[in-house]
């Protein structure tokens, strides 16, 4: 009897399909092919494939970085200047023109509309609402005037995206209104003409002791001891605002560059050095003040040093800063060499006083010595060449 031709197709076809079926699943289970013999008759096994990852980063709409390539465009394109609320943040004569509040939704929608229509109540509306829902329209603070947003929950916690490019160079003979050699005020500016010509039209002892008889920040444990304690007078204040700014670069003078061209001086913060600073230290001590926080964990030379210190509020600005050299978004620029210390605290021998003698003798003696005199965290850290120099520079005196 002959078999059906169609039969035998059909039965090659089931047979095929078997085959190709089990490579797939031994190639599914094993992760790879099974091995199979060359011309040579020598047995290989392909490269294992890794299996692709489906785990994709989720982006957290709670929050909006500038950094992110599609939020880099024009300022304007999402910020109005001025705010509608510009003469609200700021009352009377302290009032001007000014981005004071966030952008309009139509700046969102069109890029997050989505997001906009997602979730309950959606998660991108807390960015700049308190409480997301129809009936409550309520918002944080604007980042700018930072008094206000620095109060609020939201900026207590808050970090910037953004540094300011301001060159140093150019104002300082406008701001000092000097001609030929450039002078500076004493730190403690106690020559108060010079000192409105001078750093500190911009830079002032912030929350200094004075007349007071409390000199800590915070009250320090009753047993402390010697241990450091954060005092106040410490830090001298950056601006926060565009107050002193558009004194001069205002619509009305003209100067450029003119309050809307905000990417002149608001540039992407580049990458922080490590600084004297630690963060435990400063939540033991109860530092809830966003300024005092902000440039101590900026300090990238002496975490300890007190600008209101009798001793070095005497001293010029410039013993310790090169003011025309500065470039903000450049932190080495800014950063104090020790050899500025070393004018005062580094001697030819620890008999003569010098502190920066002590505290190296101090760790030759013993390895697990901590520089405590003008550091929180850095004196942990073997001692640097530059420290060595300034001992060799005071010797050699």
């Amino acid at each position: 009897m002959k078999s059906d031709p169609r039969s035998r197709s059909n039965r090659l076809r089931l047979l095929v399909l078997f085959l190709v079926l089990s490579f797939n699943a031994v190639f599914y289970l094993t992760g790879k092919r099974p091995e199979t013999v060359n011309g040579s008759g020598v047995k290989t096994s392909p490269t294992p494939v890794k299996p692709v990852s489906k785990l994709v980063a989720k982006r957290k709409y709670s929050e909006f970085p500038h950094s992110q390539k599609a939020h880099q465009i024009a300022c304007s394109n999402c910020h109005k200047f001025p705010s509608d609320n510009w003469n609200k943040v700021r009352r009377g004569s302290d009032a001007f023109s000014d981005v004071t509040d966030y952008p309009k939704h139509e700046s969102c929608v069109g890029c997050h509309r989505q997001q906009f229509f997602k979730g309950r109540p959606p998660v991108i509306c807390s960015i700049c609402h308190t409480n997301p829902s129809p009936n409550d329209s309520s918002r944080h603070p604007f980042p700018n005037p930072r008094e206000l947003f620095d109060a609020s929950p939201k900026g207590k916690t808050a970090t910037s995206d953004f540094a300011i490019s301001f060159p140093h160079d150019k104002h300082i003979d406008i701001v000092s209104q000097t001609s030929g050699e450039v002078k500076f005020t004493n730190a403690a500016w106690t020559n108060t003409r010079m000192a409105e010509e001078s750093c500190s039209v911009c830079h002032k002892t912030y929350k200094p002791q004075g007349d007071g008889s409390e000199e800590f920040v915070t009250p320090p444990p009753a047993k402390s001891g010697d241990k450091f304690w954060l005092k106040k007078g410490t830090f001298k204040t950056v601006p926060i605002g565009h107050t002193t700014c558009f004194t001069c670069h205002s619509a009305d003078s003209g100067m450029s560059p003119a309050p809307t061209d905000c990417a002149v001086c608001h540039k992407l913060k580049p990458a922080a050095p490590m600084a004297d600073f630690d963060p435990a230290l400063a939540a033991a001590m109860k530092v809830n003040d966003k300024i005092v926080a902000d440039e101590w964990s900026r300090r990238d030379s002496s975490g300890t040093f007190r600008h209101e210190w009798f001793s070095h509020a005497e001293l010029s600005c410039s013993t310790c800063h090169d003011v025309t050299k500065i470039i903000t978004l450049d932190a080495s620029t800014k950063k104090v060499s020790v050899l500025a210390c070393g004018t005062c605290h580094a001697t030819a021998t620890s008999d003569d006083g010098g502190a920066l003698n002590f505290e190296i003798d101090a760790r030759k003696a013993n390895a697990k010595f901590e520089c405590t005199k003008c550091h929180v965290t850095f004196g942990k850290l073997p001692i640097p060449l530059s420290h060595q120099k300034a001992l060799a520079a005071a010797g050699a005196k």
